[in-house]
């Protein structure tokens, strides 16, 4: 029985991964920043539910008392497009468009690089860290898919830096996935069409696709693949 931290795992993703390992018998904590969705996740899967808001420094240090001393594997999930919650603004409004590049930067890539190093010391040997990017790292979609670009990247220096230990450090990265929070309602029939269309399977992703690439990323057969980009999108961009 291993110890599985989830990030952002109240929904959506988080939960499908969480659910995966937790159904597996192994000892699952699930974070967020919203404590009652949290806790309600955490209640029907039988994990433990830690509250805070990853990309907050201060609230990293403070939820290191809650969280395991033993960390198996970490999946980085925590995250999404916050461009969806800022009200529109104009084009020339520079200030509304550094708030929001600065904030998909904190919320994709500051958070799984907080929590990330602050666990650290608790990833036992051979553990594994498992980051969620997004097709939009190679497809673009402005400081949502240059944030994720940045998560790649910074993948890279967590393989390095940690490899020594047989720790693993890989990437997943969706495509289209329904059944979660990530367009807060805004995905149009038509959108939503299009992208299906851009698939060689012609169908859109569902969390269980990517739990089970992160399912397999943490299994003792993944022990040689690190620093790696798993792309899982049906097609709708082929790594390269």
């Amino acid at each position: 029985m291993r110890s599985i931290v989830v990030t952002g795992g109240g929904t959506g993703i988080g939960l499908a991964v969480a659910s995966r390992f937790a159904a597996q018998g192994h000892t699952v904590t699930i974070t967020g920043r919203r404590s009652d969705v949290l806790t309600d996740a955490a209640t029907r899967l039988g994990a433990r539910a830690v509250p805070f808001d990853a990309s907050d420094p201060d609230a990293v240090t403070a939820a290191l008392t809650d969280l395991p001393e033993r960390v198996d594997v970490l999946v980085n999930n925590a995250g999404g497009n916050i461009g969806f919650d800022l009200p529109s603004r104009n084009q020339d409004d520079l200030t509304g468009l550094a708030q929001e590049w600065r904030a998909n930067y904190a919320a994709n890539v500051l958070s799984a690089v907080l929590v990330t190093t602050a666990l650290t010391p608790r990833l036992a040997d051979d553990g594994r860290v498992i980051m969620i990017g997004s097709i939009a790292a190679r497809t673009g979609a402005g400081s949502y898919g240059a944030a994720k670009a940045a998560l790649e990247a910074w993948t890279i220096d967590v393989a390095t830096r940690l490899g020594p230990r047989g720790i693993t450090a890989n990437l997943v990265s969706p495509g289209l996935i329904e059944d979660t929070e990530f367009f807060r309602g805004q995905l149009s029939d038509q959108r939503r069409a299009t992208l299906i269309s851009r698939t060689a399977t012609g169908r859109a992703g569902a969390p269980e696709d990517i739990a089970a690439t992160c399912e397999f990323l943490a299994s003792p057969g993944a022990g040689h693949l690190t620093g790696q980009v798993f792309h899982v999108n049906g097609g709708a961009h082929f790594g390269r």
